[in-house]
């Protein structure tokens, strides 16, 4: 096993249960945050959670920290329920325990990432056809 997937399976250890799609959208439901660190391009392409918070995922923690000067405005304090959202389940883990570092105690990630939130046929944002062209491939962009 790589050092990286001995890591995840620690963090997916330290972090517990994860949650499902239905899971998520009732954590959201009732107040909680479902934070999407895709990069731009994935969410050009696939489309977006209505209502989830994007942040980028090297400004994760400053966007989150309810004590930091740089916070979201959504990062009201540190008992709130998180959801981090990946594509497919594996960096949103890495970076839920790193929000669980920061005192976020409530955090934890989708199971399987935004590619399970879809394939359980979940409301998706996606953009007007008149916007399409952020989802050109990435070698046709300048």
């Amino acid at each position: 096993m790589s050092a990286v997937d001995e890591l995840l399976v620690r963090a997916r250890r330290e972090l517990g249960r994860r949650a499902g799609p239905r899971e998520a959208a009732a954590v959201q439901r009732a107040g909680g945050l479902l934070v999407d660190i895709r990069y731009a391009q994935l969410r050009a392409r696939d489309g977006t959670i209505p209502g989830s918070l994007i942040v980028e995922r090297n400004e994760l923690e400053w966007r989150l920290d309810p004590t930091s000067e740089h916070r979201a405005p959504e990062a009201t304090h540190l008992d709130l329920p998180i959801v981090v959202i990946c594509n497919e389940g594996y960096a949103s883990t890495l970076a839920a325990l790193s929000l669980r570092q920061l005192g976020l105690h409530r955090t934890t990630d989708l199971a399987g990432g935004f590619q399970s939130w879809r394939r359980a046929g979940l409301p998706i944002h996606t953009s007007t056809p008149a916007a399409s062209s952020a989802a050109a491939p990435l070698s046709a962009r300048g």
